[in-house]
């Protein structure tokens, strides 16, 4: 996997593995370099069991709080 395409933002596109649901999880397991994707209920979820796996944890669930610009007047 290149870098570029494990440091690309995610997108509506991008689905949870578990769930089907928006994905803002990207991991990416040292041993094969596979990637799994998840909703943040399902990351939390694996975290303690994905962890020690990963070789990168790309965690947006930021993007759930964020409040949207409101329009100046």
């Amino acid at each position: 996997m290149t870098s570029a395409l494990a440091d690309r933002t995610l997108t509506a596109v991008d689905r949870c593995d578990r769930c089907g649901a928006q994905a803002y999880v990207r991991v990416v397991l040292e041993t094969s370099g596979g990637e799994l994707m998840f909703c943040a209920h399902h990351a939390r979820a694996m975290e303690t069991r994905l962890r020690p796996l990963a070789a990168e944890w790309h965690d947006e669930t930021d993007r759930l709080t964020e409040r949207a610009a409101l329009p100046e007047d």
